[in-house]
């Protein structure tokens, strides 16, 4: 798996977007791989996971509410979206992913398709 990423620009019609890149975790065993993203201040209705071919998408709306009455006099988060691209190999399945989104922590499961999974091979007298 390759990360495509780098503060993300991408061109959208004739506008260009920014997004601040999730810290996320990647760990591999001999079934799979599981992705762990943090992404705070995205609620679950503005998460969006794509995978088209090889390619993970993950993004991530922001939303930060203001109590009423109140301003912003500092912002440490200034771009209102996350955004993180990886290419995945051929050994997984893409077909059976798995994801949990709880408290902005996004986990993703994405097993090893059968041909790339461990097997033992039964070894018969001759």
């Amino acid at each position: 798996m390759t990360d495509n990423s780098a503060v993300t620009k991408q061109a959208a019609s004739s506008r260009s977007d920014t997004a601040l890149l999730p810290p996320v975790d990647v760990i591999e065993d001999t079934n799979g791989i599981t992705l762990c993203a943090d992404l705070p201040g995205v609620p679950k209705d503005r998460l969006g996971l794509q995978i088209e071919a090889d390619t993970l998408t993950i993004e991530g709306e922001v939303t930060l509410t203001i109590p009423e009455g109140m301003e912003s006099s500092h912002a440490e988060v200034s771009l209102p979206r996350y955004r993180r691209v990886f290419t995945l190999s051929k050994e997984l399945d893409t077909e059976k992913v798995g994801a949990e989104f709880n408290q902005g922590v996004l986990k993703l499961r994405i097993p090893k398709a059968a041909h790339a999974q461990p097997r033992k091979i039964e070894v018969r007298p001759a």
